[in-house]
């Protein structure tokens, strides 16, 4: 959420951020919405200090014997009105928040401004795509053909974008949630979390999933329940209405989890494979920062995941989402992209972004710095990495000329000792 006191005072900021972004929410929409709530307050306040006065007017007329007949008519009127103004209040309020939640986050300087994904700007690469001497093939059909990879079965049991996983498949996604986790909790001292798969409204909404992005939610019919679509909503929930110790932060969680998405806006894209995927497992990141150290952090982060793909000996890489391309709730954001041969691109793996104080505001995150006030901490969050993608870029880079598919190096242990799949 942004800062209100930011908005009041400084409208051409949240002004500039909303166009950078291509938003069409109004800025005067939210003065115009603000000025009636602080007027009605004032009102009210009057009115009540009114009140307060002819109530100890009306004592002191008792007290002296005298007629108070026509105060109390007047303050019979004036809680009339202040009951009224109460709940006019109370909904100018409600209005102002919820036109607070529906804006998005005020982006960074250092974010390109752009309209979309063709104005993101590369910033880094790594590896070299292999050149192949035969036809490439798409990892569906590589992951069909090798036996580990149903979709006709998944889509009997529950429909499309869902596959059955088999074998080396089933073996390989678990294989790469030890190996994620291992990395992330042994060498980058994450703290590994088993969280919830279903969260609250509360919950979502401290993320900023709600109320913008409920069409992309899968609901419990019976319960305010959600299915997670990513393990970074419980994750930075875990600190919510908490304050922290400054001498806590950075804080470091990961978590691997199933991830629901209803893809509501993705109708027609990626329609073949196990890119887009209404359910995948994934491994997630999620820092907490001093607001003086997030940047820090989120350089940070960024390089656990790309370290993942480099010992994955998969060639990627970095892009920062312009203005227009950027998540709603991100101040900054870098977006790394696998290779996938079959496909001739770089498709997005992992993204990682910093939130500054905007989920902090919405799910009352703060630390109290040693002689000062309790302030808003940084949230951070980032995949690393999901597992379906990774298996989609293995099978792609390590295909063979006679079906087979080499594992990377790094994967061999957790595979018991295989090193190449056979068809």
């Amino acid at each position: 959420m942004i800062d209100l006191k930011l908005v009041q005072k400084q409208p051409e900021v949240l002004a500039k951020a909303l166009a950078d972004r291509h938003s069409e929410l109004d800025v005067n929409e939210f003065l115009g919405l603000d000025a009636r709530r602080r007027s009605l307050l004032a009102e009210v306040e009057a009115l009540k200090s009114r009140r307060n006065a002819a109530s100890g007017q009306v004592a002191a007329l008792k007290r002296e014997g005298r007629d108070a007949g026509p105060l109390l008519a007047e303050l019979g009127g004036l809680s009339d009105r202040i009951k009224e103004l109460d709940g006019q209040t109370a909904q100018a309020k409600a209005d102002v928040e919820a036109w607070l939640m529906r804006a998005p986050n005020i982006p960074d300087a250092s974010v390109p401004v752009g309209r979309d994904e063709t104005e993101n700007v590369e910033v880094a690469r790594w590896g070299t795509p292999r050149r192949f001497d035969f036809p490439v093939r798409e990892h569906g059909d590589l992951g069909v053909a090798l036996g580990g990879l149903d979709f006709e079965r998944a889509a009997r049991l529950t429909g499309s974008r869902f596959v059955v996983s088999l074998g080396w498949a089933a073996r390989l996604d678990r294989a790469l949630v030890n190996f994620f986790l291992d990395q992330h909790t042994r060498h980058e001292n994450y703290i590994e979390v088993c969280p919830p798969y279903m969260v609250n409204r509360a919950t979502m909404t401290g993320t900023g999933q709600l109320p913008k992005f409920e069409e992309d939610l899968f609901k419990l019919r019976e319960w305010d329940y959600y299915l997670i679509p990513t393990a970074e909503v419980p994750l930075t929930n875990l600190h919510a209405g908490e304050v922290l110790d400054e001498a806590d932060l950075p804080r470091a969680y990961c978590a691997a989890t199933p991830c629901f998405r209803s893809e509501a806006g993705s109708a027609g894209k990626d329609t073949r494979g196990i890119i887009r995927m209404h359910q995948f497992t994934k491994v997630e990141m999620v820092r907490f920062a001093h607001p003086d150290d997030s940047f820090n952090q989120l350089e940070l982060m960024c390089g656990h995941a790309r370290h993942l793909l480099e010992l994955l000996e998969l060639p990627y890489r970095v892009i920062t989402l312009c203005t227009g391309d950027m998540g709603f709730g991100s101040a900054k954001t870098y977006d790394v992209e696998v290779w996938l041969p079959a496909q001739n691109t770089y498709r997005e793996i992992s993204s990682c972004s910093n939130c500054v104080d905007f989920q902090a505001r919405r799910a009352d995150i703060r630390f109290k710095p040693k002689g000062g006030k309790a302030a808003f901490v940084h949230t951070l969050n980032g995949s690393g990495l999901p597992t379906g993608r990774a298996i989609a870029a293995i099978l792609e880079n390590g295909q063979q000329k006679d079906g087979s598919v080499r594992l990377p190096k790094a994967l061999v242990p957790y595979m018991d000792g295989v090193e190449v799949i056979e068809p």
